[in-house]
Order: C-alpha cells, then structure tokens, then sequence
C-alpha cells in the first residue's frame, strides 16, 4: 500500500510539473510583444521640420546612425535613397542620423548625395535612447534600427548592407502580422 501511494505521489507530481511546464509555454509572450519598443525620439532634421517617434506611429522605419566620413556608410546611402524613393509611398522611411559631424559637412553630403529622408544630427539623448539595444553601446557605425509598425525594433544592424539585404529587410517588416512570408 506505501508503495502503491509513492508511486501514486510521484505521478500526480510529474503530471503537475509536465502541466506547469505546458501551461507554461502557452502563456508566453509571443515573439512579437517579446520585441522591444523603439525608443521615443524628437530632434530637428537639417531642413529644420521637426523629426519625432510619434509622427512614425502605425508606420515601418529604419533609424541608420552614419558619418560622411565613414566608407561602410558612404557605399549604403546610394541604396538607402533608392529604396526611400521605391517605399516611401509605402508607410516607410529612413531615418539618418549624423554622428561626429559638423552641420556644414553634413549638409553638403545630404545634398550631393540626394538624400530625401530626414537627417538629424546625433545628441547625447538620441544616441543613449538607441544604445541600451546595442551590446556594449552604440560605438559602430554605421549602424540601423529596424522599426516594425507596431513600434517594437525588430533588427540591430551594425555595418553596411546591401540594397537586397535592405530591400528584404523592409519588404519583411512591411507585411502586416500574419501574413504569409
């Protein structure tokens, strides 16, 4: 009867752990409410309108910190201006943001190369909200921020891509939730 009564604990007792261990499972977070929220953001572009986290809501955006000066950044901007021409109907935009860089130079970059998204220079506030996502801080460039349309980052790009990898990127964050991939 002991016997009968041990073996009878440890298999309430498995089936309980197996149970919390399902349960478990089924209450966690889904992998898009796991991703983390955007940082809030409102800085001047160069074109002096005014550049904030909340205009972008409900929209897919790419934050990309770059210098002029920087050969990874210089080959990828060609892209990033393409591809802001391609899906900027599209509820997309890229978002630079200048870093070690002086207002004159970097104005004479944006023009010469037809840079049509807004530019914003980097100050202590928006490189300390975006570094926390970055192991080790923000202290590459160039380095991007993928932003979904519910607000959460979705990648963390340290150097240069591709205008495919690019194009991939927001084609991907562009389909709605469920939608097939």
């Amino acid at each position: 009867m002991k016997k009968m009564i041990g073996h009878s604990v440890k298999a309430w007792m498995l089936s309980a752990l197996f149970f919390c261990g399902v349960a478990g499972r089924l209450f966690e977070a889904s992998p898009v409410e796991a991703l983390p929220l955007a940082p809030g953001f409102a800085a001047r572009s160069l074109d002096g309108k005014a550049v904030a986290s909340t205009q972008f809501a409900g929209k897919v955006y790419i934050v990309n910190f770059f210098a002029s000066w920087c050969p990874p950044c210089r080959a990828e901007i060609p892209d990033m201006v393409s591809l802001q021409q391609q899906y900027g109907r599209k509820d997309f935009t890229f978002i630079g943001v200048a870093v070690n860089e002086t207002e004159p130079s970097i104005r004479d970059f944006i023009v010469k190369n037809k840079i049509g998204y807004p530019v914003v220079m980097a100050d202590d506030k928006i490189v300390s909200a975006f570094s926390r996502y970055v192991a080790g801080g923000l202290n590459a460039i160039p380095t991007s921020f993928v932003v979904n349309s519910s607000g959460r980052i979705t990648q963390v790009i340290t150097g240069g891509r591709s205008r495919a990898v690019f194009e991939k990127i927001i084609v991907d964050a562009l389909k709605k939730p469920g939608t097939p991939q």
